[in-house]
């Protein structure tokens, strides 16, 4: 027998889950390098590239919102595969002569681009409640931070693969080369992912897309503030600063690489940092403790660049301490939701959350380009300040573990 054969069914299950949600986020990544070093090829300025990603993460509010809806009716197969081939007709659109593509049709793969990603993440973060046993509260969270840290690390990575299949192949050969090799990932998602996985016993009602868990709903508002807290100046002002430092083009997108590829690390080893007294798995308490202290690193970031002699050197000094602790954070929220999530129909509540996220990386992106545009990076971080201090204000009402009883152990 082959030792893949040996493995239990859930265990072969969260294998092709995690290959195929590996496969469609090192495109993603690398998708996005490909449309902002080409355009600026073109020249276009950096807040107009940064535009060109609007329908994306707009479109992310909407299918993360009706996407676990449809994993809840349909399974997370059928969702998961759905969001593969969405993705393979985005790239299909970028093979259109030059002369046709245009703004508004790379905006709309774009959009067709965010919908297929948050498609395929919602399910793949769901399966994972589903594929782990019940009880094994451990097991879950080293699984999701397994899950979501590696993604990112991946999407970093991308960004290096798309810039490398740029110079190799050009832009119309490299979309055509991810396309064909996620076409060929989703015809082996196709055969071989579980054909009931998710899909509620009871058929959910449209009307039911909104939580109605208070857990849920608290931590999807405290994720909104988490994640616009981190775009208002990953998005559009970091880069642009860079750049009007002296950075050239390749530097800045190898920082940013490098930053995604560290934090998604980080993010793998968040349940070593983030277990309680007696080993037990973090709760609300622990999400509060670790939002304040990410709250004030912006704050010195921005106190820093101001006083200092080396606006730049505090900058990037500052960026990989507050990204090392914003992956805890986040890594921490993405446990909690799978934890809170309702096992029947698990895919309505972190279709839910990742809408709130979907909507605080829509709002941070916004605001990184007119705050920064009107004011200057002092002010996006600041106002990161403020989101993540709303963020642990928030999680305050968040489930906490009982206090054991004295004498128990």
């Amino acid at each position: 027998m082959t030792p893949l054969a040996q493995l239990s069914p859930q265990v072969r299950q969260y294998i092709l889950v995690t290959g195929n949600y590996w496969a469609f986020t090192l495109t993603d990544g690398a998708l996005r390098m490909l449309v902002v070093l080409h355009f600026h090829d073109l020249g276009y300025s950096p807040l107009e590239i940064a535009l060109l990603f609007l329908f994306y993460e707009f479109f992310g509010v909407v299918t993360n919102l009706t996407g676990g809806w449809l994993g809840a009716r349909l399974g997370l197969n059928r969702t998961m595969n759905l969001g593969l081939l969405l993705q393979v007709v985005a790239l299909g659109m970028l093979l259109v002569p030059t002369a046709l593509l245009t703004v508004p049709w790379v905006m709309a793969a774009q959009a067709l681009s965010g919908i297929a990603k948050d498609l395929n993440k919602m399910s793949a973060k769901s399966a994972i409640k589903l594929l782990v046993p019940k009880d094994a509260e451990g097991a879950l969270y080293r699984w999701v931070a397994l899950l979501t840290g590696s993604k990112n690390a991946l999407k970093g990575a991308g960004f290096f693969l798309g810039a490398a299949l740029l110079m190799a192949l050009g832009f119309r050969g490299s979309a055509l080369a991810m396309a064909a090799v996620l076409a060929l990932i989703w015809l082996l998602s196709m055969i071989k992912l579980s054909q009931d996985l998710g899909r509620a016993k009871a058929k959910p009602k449209f009307t039911e897309i909104l939580s109605k868990s208070p857990a849920v709903n608290t931590l999807s508002a405290a994720r909104m503030f988490l994640f616009g807290a981190r775009d208002v100046w990953f998005v559009v002002a970091l880069p642009v600063y860079l750049s009007s430092a002296g950075w050239d083009h390749w530097r800045v997108g190898g920082f940013l690489a490098l930053w995604v590829i560290a934090y998604g690390i980080v993010q793998t080893l968040a349940p070593r940092f983030t277990r309680g007294r007696q080993g037990r798995s973090p709760d609300g308490r622990s999400a509060v403790l670790w939002a304040l202290p990410l709250a004030l690193l912006p704050a010195a970031i921005a106190l820093a660049m101001a006083w200092g002699t080396s606006p730049v050197t505090w900058l990037v000094l500052g960026l990989w301490l507050f990204g090392a602790v914003f992956a805890v954070n986040s890594s921490l929220h993405s446990y909690l939701i799978v934890s809170y999530a309702s096992e029947d129909g698990v895919s309505l509540d972190v279709g839910f959350y990742y809408m709130a996220n979907a909507m605080g990386r829509l709002l941070g992106t916004v605001l990184s380009g007119w705050l920064f545009q009107a004011y200057g990076l002092g002010i996006c971080l600041w106002v990161s300040a403020l989101f993540v201090a709303t963020a642990a204000l928030l999680s305050v009402w968040l489930p906490r573990h009982p206090v054991p009883a004295a004498g128990s152990h």
